[in-house]
């Protein structure tokens, strides 16, 4: 098992010396690339995809305050069945004649 990584490791450090390249790249002077208008594009984009999110976001929490108010509102119908039940229900109580001992 030794042997294996003694052998794996001469094999990667012979890989990585081999890999390096002695090549000097120049950067092309008729480039019309400006870092500042690079930076503002950057920003216009980062911009737009803040917009975008607010946007879904703002969709997202409509729709959970639509849904949220529907079982309120449902919520409140079945109180006030239950609310007329019970009164149904005490109306009756009252109605019926005291037992006589």
């Amino acid at each position: 098992m030794k042997k294996l990584f003694a052998i794996l490791s001469v094999a990667a450090v012979m890989t990585a010396c081999n890999n390096s390249t002695d090549s000097t790249t120049t950067k092309d002077s008729t480039s019309t690339s400006n870092p500042a208008m690079e930076a503002a594009k950057t920003a216009d984009t980062a911009s737009k995809m803040m917009d975008a999110a607010k946007d879904t976001l703002n969709k997202k929490m409509d729709a959970v305050k639509d849904s949220a108010n529907k079982m309120m509102d449902k919520a409140a119908d079945k109180m006030d069945k239950a609310a007329d039940k019970m009164k149904d229900a005490s109306d009756k109580m009252k109605a019926k004649e005291p037992v006589k001992h």
